[in-house]
Order: C-alpha cells, then sequence, then structure tokens
C-alpha cells in the first residue's frame, strides 16, 4: 500500500503540471494569434483610410476638369469662347484665284469630337495617375 501512496500523487502532480503546460502553451498562441490579428485589422483599417482619401483627391480632380470641360464646350458653343484651328488650306487648281476671307472652322461634328476626346483623356490621365500613386503607396509596402 506505500508505494501507492507516493505513486499515486506523484501520478496527479505529473497529470497537472501536464495540464498546466498544455494550458499555458495554447493561452500564449491564442494571445499571439489575437496581437497578430489586431495588428492586421488596424493595417487594413489604415490602407482603407489611405485609399479612400487617395480616391477622394482623384475623384475631385477628375470631377474639376471634366466640369472645366463642359465650361468650355459651353463657352464654346455660346460663342464666348472659339477653339482656335490651325490649318491650311491647299492649293485646289480647279479654283484658281478664288479667295475666302472667312477663317477656317471645324465641323460641329468635329468639335464634339475635340471635346469627348478631351474628357476622355483627362478621365485616364486621372485614373492613371490615381492607380500609379495607388501602387507606389499601398502595393509596395
Amino acid at each position: 500500500m506505500k508505494p501507492y501512496i507516493y505513486a499515486v500523487p506523484l501520478i496527479l502532480i505529473a497529470v497537472l503540471s501536464f495540464g498546466v503546460y498544455y494550458y499555458h502553451n495554447a493561452y500564449s498562441k491564442a494571445d499571439h494569434d489575437l496581437k497578430l490579428a489586431n495588428a492586421t485589422i488596424s493595417d487594413m483599417q489604415t490602407r482603407q483610410r489611405d485609399v479612400s482619401a487617395l480616391d477622394a483627391k482623384y475623384t475631385k480632380e477628375l470631377a474639376d476638369a471634366q466640369k472645366t470641360i463642359s465650361d468650355l464646350h459651353r463657352d464654346v458653343a455660346a460663342g464666348r469662347k472659339r477653339l482656335l484651328v490651325s490649318a491650311t488650306c491647299s492649293n485646289n487648281p480647279t479654283t484658281p484665284g478664288v479667295a475666302n476671307a472667312g477663317t477656317a472652322r471645324i465641323t460641329p461634328d468635329a468639335e464634339r469630337d475635340y471635346f469627348r476626346l478631351r474628357a476622355g483623356i483627362e478621365t485616364i490621365t486621372k485614373q492613371l495617375t490615381g492607380l500609379q500613386q495607388y501602387v507606389r503607396e499601398q502595393c509596395t509596402r
């Protein structure tokens, strides 16, 4: 009976020590995982704020550029401003000596195309500039 008196407490101490060791390691791992998750969430929130600010900046710049183009288009249509065209007239041998005192003008279709292309160029430029800044600031971290 005496060996059992010494063996039972030793076995009990060994089992309890293993339990404490096991749960302490599990707690340490859970604590580490929690800290890592919190750091990841904090980093994601910072990046979301940065991306939101970047998006707002380039969206405003694009809206301003489109407003400028629209204002110019309205001014040209109302006659307050003119589009200047650099053009040369070819010499047509069938109509020699015909002189036209008017200035060269583009057709209304060409004028619409001009404003459409200008708006497209502004849009693409702002989108590309914003994307490049996004890549520099967010993707290279």
